[in-house]
């Protein structure tokens, strides 16, 4: 009973709506500029997911097709 308590404190909405911090945006130029280093990880971080996703990708893609195939 004490966890259903607690889970309806929690979704009910807070009376005078949510506060958020004000974000800190502006027009400088960086403070350090990106080096070469930070590029190539960049790179590597984005080949290492679409290793991971392109062919997790593709055979969701062809899913109906592996179905349809492996019925027959």
């Amino acid at each position: 009973m004490l966890r259903l308590a607690l889970t309806v404190r929690l979704l009910q909405a807070p009376p005078g709506g949510w506060v958020v911090p004000k974000a800190h945006i502006t027009a400088k130029p960086a403070k350090t500029p990106t080096s070469p280093k930070t590029q190539e990880q960049a790179i590597a971080l984005s080949a290492t997911f679409l290793s991971f996703l392109l062919p997790a990708g593709w055979v969701l893609y062809h899913l109906d097709h592996y179905k349809k195939s492996s019925a027959a």
